[in-house]
């Protein structure tokens, strides 16, 4: 019997809070589910889908399923029925004098009835209404499930933001693979153009080359023709007879020598295919010609650590501030207070320099701050030792640090501009005004831990990385 009614309550229950349905409705894939439950799971999704077959649903407030919530209801009051039949069975009699258990020993924790309270088994011992008991120890066990309670509501909503996690990231592996294929497309795309004019120019030499030959070759034929001709009628003079040979001799002789001797024909410099100049340092030169569609950003933006108004675009090097708040997981790398976005790469070491460009239509802050930031609240005392940064903030540009609380910077003109150069060994951070080449400020400070680049905004204006130009040398 026991296995039936957890059969039913499971039958009976909403496949969100795992409870049985209140207020159940009706999907047009047909699952059901508590209205509140559904309600609460679609306002962390972009759009509106079943939990279960993930089916998009047409409407915002789907109906109500009468018949399940009657069935509900039905089963709740069976329910009942059955918990005061087990009750009244609990209630029964005392099974040594089968009387009513009206009465609680505090001091055995029992149940008893009046005859057990008079017995010897219970001499001064403390007595209490059933009821009464119940209410305390209810009292108590409530306490008790409290923490059970709020550990199965976090559960089930970490359960909900897991779920999310996981269609995100299937979201994220799509939308990566797209770009990839997108930039290989363009290296594919600059490397058939490329080996096409490689082609067309050793055809267009193939051509111009054998052209010339071809030309030289005609002319060649012309002078063995006739110096063919010359030296067949020579040889026929030869083979005449004596009296003939001497009657044409003189003539044969001046036709001989009045033919002009050319120089034996040569070949002329670069007759052949330049070979060298088509494949030397072929796949070097492919590369140096690559460098002009190829750029390098020193900073990364990370787009988990972005705050869901942040928009980071797709190239990872600019970000911008959107009114609507997007629906993303609740990752630990995220910042949920600050709207702010971090670099991938942290710097523990060494120099490092890069540009950000900025604008002044709104309040920004750019800088360094320490790996260990709390991402998820207030960080009290304002930047409590953990960053180092300019600030853009009601109209003035101002410098913070731990040890310095917003000074304000004299500037010739708006900033647009800002070379960030940090040499984390000798614990210096230097911010320079691109534009003017004038230094900004530099803070100084002992370092102790990675220090990630970082951009804080609330402008609709991108705020950008700059790229820098790829050079190549060629070392000996």
């Amino acid at each position: 019997m026991a296995a039936q009614v957890c059969q039913a309550e499971m039958d009976f229950s909403c496949p969100i809070c795992y409870k049985v349905f209140t207020d159940p409705v009706l999907l047009s894939c047909s699952h059901s589910f508590c209205k509140d439950c559904l309600q609460r799971w679609w306002a962390e999704k972009l759009i509106h889908q079943c939990p279960v077959c993930k089916r998009r649903s047409s409407k915002s407030d789907p109906p109500c399923n009468l018949a399940l919530k009657n069935l509900c209801e039905a089963f709740l009051l069976s329910q009942l029925s059955l918990e005061e039949k087990a009750s009244a069975k609990s209630e029964a009699l005392c099974s040594l004098h089968s009387e009513k258990l009206k009465l609680f020993c505090l001091d055995h924790q029992q149940p008893v009835c009046v005859i057990c309270r008079d017995s010897r088994t219970h001499t001064n011992h403390r007595f209490s209404p059933i009821d009464e008991v119940a209410e305390d120890y209810k009292k108590v066990l409530m306490k008790s499930l409290k923490p059970l309670q709020e550990k199965l509501e976090t559960f089930n909503q970490t359960k909900v933001n897991w779920d999310q996690t996981a269609e995100h990231i299937k979201e994220q592996t799509l939308h990566t693979e797209m770009q990839i294929k997108d930039e290989f497309k363009k290296l594919h795309q600059f490397l058939e153009e490329e080996e096409k004019a490689r082609i067309t120019a050793l055809r267009k030499e193939e051509e111009q080359k054998s052209s010339m030959l071809k030309q030289r070759i005609v002319a060649l034929n012309r002078e063995i023709a006739a110096l063919s001709d010359t030296v067949r009628a020579t040889e026929t003079e030869l083979r005449a007879g004596g009296v003939s040979f001497l009657q044409n001799y003189k003539a044969s002789v001046k036709s001989a020598q009045q033919r002009p001797l050319l120089d034996d024909p040569q070949l002329p410099p670069g007759a052949l295919i330049d070979v060298a100049k088509h494949l030397g340092n072929l796949t070097f030169n492919i590369w140096n010609k690559m460098k002009e569609m190829v750029t390098y950003s020193p900073v990364i933006l990370d787009p988990n650590t972005a705050e869901s108004h942040l928009f980071v675009s797709e190239d990872l090097k600019s970000v911008r501030y959107q009114h609507r708040e997007r629906q993303l997981p609740k990752n630990p790398e995220r910042f949920e207070y600050y709207i702010t976005v971090l670099g991938s790469e942290g710097f523990d070491s060494g120099t490092h320099s890069w540009d950000v460009e900025v604008n002044n239509q709104a309040n920004w802050s750019v800088g360094v701050t320490k790996e260990s930031v709390p991402r998820k609240g207030e960080i009290l005392g304002g930047g409590g030792g953990w960053c180092w940064e300019i600030q853009f903030s009601n109209g003035k540009y101002k410098a913070y640090s731990p040890s310095l609380t917003d000074k304000i910077l004299s500037v010739k003109k708006p900033l647009q501009r800002i070379r960030f150069h940090l040499d984390w060994n000798r614990g210096k951070l230097s911010f320079t005004d691109l534009d003017t080449n004038t230094n900004l400020y530099t803070f100084s400070h002992t370092f102790t831990e990675r220090l990630f680049p970082y951009i804080n905004t609330i402008t609709t204006v991108p705020i950008r990385i700059s790229a820098v130009k790829v050079t190549a040398q060629v070392e000996m």
